[in-house]
């Protein structure tokens, strides 16, 4: 059995800083995690790169082929097809081995998670292949001081929470550049509250949009689904409580002593005695 985390989000959310510091943290507990970058527009990582589909395709050679004719976002979605189409490069990029542990960090295109059927098809390639996948989606915890915004992110979390139907994990990034005053009110927001969100999106918005924001409240609270684990990437408490509900969504080390699944727990209690 080998094990993933599909980390997704806007563009701007934090999933390859949030990548940067989880294989820091498995560095520093002596766990092994694997990177792929499966970004074709991405420009540099802070991260090893175990792999990367820039080597099977590029976002600026697909926009300047003459043939194709397209733009920034039609040229992500190209690229996105074409790897699916070639999934067995992905294959033999990922090998063979038992007891893996990949981190895949997606692109930033929303609509790749939402309603396009892309990253469908690499979940279930994934699961064909013997893997357990976890669904990690991101959005940017200052998103809390504008209504709209953050309803947008709990609108798109859910969206692909339903589209992908895997084990799934919301995060509130950026926590640690949160001021006082938003820290003080981040309860209210870890769980969204459908009738406190519409009260701030109808005191802010025009009353013609009174009713769709009624109803997106309704779609919130009806399937109940969307929660938020936040995300301080300064504190290692923090990393550590993320990890750990990753791995139980999807089980990672249940066959494991405590000591070979978190191997400085048995150091720690050396020191201790």
């Amino acid at each position: 059995m080998r094990y993933a985390q599909l980390v997704m989000g806007p563009a701007g959310s934090g999933k390859s800083t949030y990548c940067t510091t989880l294989n820091e943290h498995c560095e520093s507990i002596r766990r092994t995690v694997r990177i792929i970058n499966l970004d074709p527009a991405a420009e540099h990582f802070n991260y090893p790169v175990f792999s990367d589909v820039r080597e099977l395709v590029e976002v600026d050679d697909v926009m300047e082929a003459d043939d194709l004719k397209l733009g920034p976002n039609g040229g992500l979605v190209f690229c996105m097809e074409y790897l699916m189409k070639n999934l067995d490069w992905l294959q033999e990029e990922l090998g063979e081995a038992e007891d893996d542990y990949f981190i895949f960090d997606c692109p930033g295109q929303i609509e790749l998670y939402t309603h396009m059927g892309v990253m469908k098809i690499l979940v279930d390639t994934l699961h064909s292949w013997d893997f357990r996948v976890c669904g990690v989606f991101l959005i940017d915890a200052q998103f809390l001081v504008d209504a709209a915004k953050y309803l947008s992110g709990v609108m798109s979390a859910l969206s692909a929470m339903v589209q992908l139907e895997i084990p799934h994990i919301n995060i509130m990034s950026k926590m640690d550049l949160l001021d006082k005053q938003n820290l003080d009110s981040i309860e209210n927001y870890l769980l969204p509250d459908p009738t406190t969100l519409i009260h701030e999106l109808n005191e802010n918005l025009p009353k013609k949009y009174k009713k769709l924001n009624q109803a997106l409240g309704n779609l919130i609270d009806d399937f109940g689904l969307v929660n938020f684990i936040p995300l301080n990437i300064k504190v290692d408490e923090s990393i550590q409580d993320v990890l750990a509900y990753i791995d139980n969504a999807i089980q990672y080390g249940e066959d494991l002593e405590v000591n070979e699944k978190y191997p400085d727990a048995e150091d720690d209690d050396e020191n201790d005695e």
